[in-house]
């Protein structure tokens, strides 16, 4: 049993570490932390009932699409961020344009 165990943890973790040659997204880490997490919790609770192999199976998979919807949301806040932050770099870059062209125009009506 734990033999199976092993291999239904290791497998995933393997094969991911194996075929990703960029790195992960927020979504996809938040799906892979979930398929394991609850792949062992629901392994520690079928072992209790005498089917870790079937428990390990079904919190690994509710783990998977719990962590992917946490993950999403945690992609569409970086993202949301990412965006405010451009728009403030290109707001302050209007400003130090303005100030420059002001400068500019204070130091030509002084002439």
């Amino acid at each position: 049993m734990k033999r199976v165990l092993i291999i239904l943890l290791g497998l995933p973790l393997l094969l991911v570490s194996l075929s990703c040659s960029t790195p992960l997204s927020t979504r996809e880490k938040g799906a892979g932390i979930g398929a394991l997490g609850g792949a062992a919790a629901g392994g520690i609770i079928g072992s209790a009932v005498g089917h870790p192999g079937a428990g390990a199976a079904i919190g690994g998979a509710l783990g998977l699409g719990a962590g992917a919807l946490i993950g999403d949301q945690l992609q569409g806040q970086e993202q949301q961020q990412q965006q405010q932050q451009r728009q403030i770099e290109q707001n302050q870059a209007e400003l130090q344009r303005q100030k420059q062209e002001l400068e500019r125009l204070k130091k030509q009506s002084e002439y």
